[in-house]
């Protein structure tokens, strides 16, 4: 291998954007599946506290 086949290896590699369109699909989706987990984890929450509200209701009160 020459300088200059090393040379141009390079500059292809540096022009090459299909890498990089395929980092910035990971960061993406890495992104909208924590924005999912966020999501659910707080609507598990709120379901919790509904459940444990209507728990509470229809549990007879200690006397």
């Amino acid at each position: 291998m020459t300088i200059q086949t090393i040379k141009r290896a390079v500059l292809k590699f540096a022009k090459d954007e299909d890498g990089l369109t395929i980092v910035e699909y990971a960061v993406a989706g890495g992104l909208i599946a924590a924005a999912v987990v966020l999501s659910f984890t707080e609507l598990g929450t709120a379901v919790k506290n509904v459940i444990d509200g209507l728990t509470d209701a229809i549990t007879p009160a200690a006397e």
